[in-house]
């Protein structure tokens, strides 16, 4: 059996300020159901991404780049025994993300730049991610963290996610660190909504979504936290 996650879906994000997430986040709290893996304080996500020597990643997403393309590693707390290696595909509004799940031991190795143990794994998007990797000589960047709360609504496999206080590090990438000096990397009380779904978002979705009035946006967490350093402009 495949140890590979394969979801395609729709992708909306907003950026909310301070008020809108405070209000977004009691009304998302009395209407829906918490993710199961969340609670009423949400949880930390942790990941570290891999980028080409010169970036390239991260300049096709400030290009402007119709097909683009993330690689990380993807841990809930640095006590945990496993990580996901994620590919994050995207063209447009519509995201493909392949994950799959490596032991604790692999993801160390991956974080310090050796892909070797993804030749020990017997499924070929792990023999994928190895060609990838080493082809366009892919490095660890940037470990990115936030903390979520997220609400499932079963209807169309919908998920939104209210993610606040990010933070990140070029510094330190041991991904299970539990002392990484992380620096601010949004705004104080500032929060991303993320909305996914497949093929339609049910309109009392949309009208629970929509109180903020936002505009929609594809900011990207990755180079926000690699904006910090590389001086681009977003």
């Amino acid at each position: 059996m495949s140890n590979v996650l394969d979801v395609l879906r729709t992708e909306q994000k907003y950026m909310l300020n301070p008020q809108e997430y405070t209000h977004l986040r009691f009304l998302l709290g009395q209407t829906l159901h918490r993710d199961i893996h969340g609670t009423d304080q949400g949880y930390p996500v942790r990941s570290l991404y891999f980028d080409t020597l010169q970036d390239g990643d991260f300049w096709d997403k400030l290009d402007g780049m119709e097909m683009r393309h993330k690689i990380r590693l993807r841990i809930y707390d640095p006590e945990d025994q496993t990580a996901k290696l994620e590919l994050k595909e995207k063209q447009g509004d519509v995201q493909r993300k392949r994950s799959l799940t490596l032991t604790r031991r692999q993801a160390i190795h991956l974080a310090q730049g050796d892909y070797q143990p993804l030749l020990e794994i017997a499924d070929p998007f792990a023999l994928e991610m190895y060609g990838r990797m080493q082809q366009f000589h892919y490095v660890p960047k940037c470990i990115v963290e936030y903390d979520r709360l997220a609400f499932a609504v079963t209807e169309n496999d919908t998920r939104i996610t209210l993610d606040s206080n990010l933070r990140a590090t070029e510094s330190n990438l041991n991904l299970f660190s539990g002392n990484l000096a992380l620096y601010p990397v949004s705004s104080l009380g500032a929060a991303t909504l993320e909305i996914k779904f497949n093929n339609f978002l049910l309109s009392y979705v949309k009208d629970l979504t929509s109180v903020t009035a936002r505009t929609r946006c594809s900011i990207s967490k990755y180079c926000a936290a690699r904006n910090i350093t590389l001086r681009a402009d977003l």
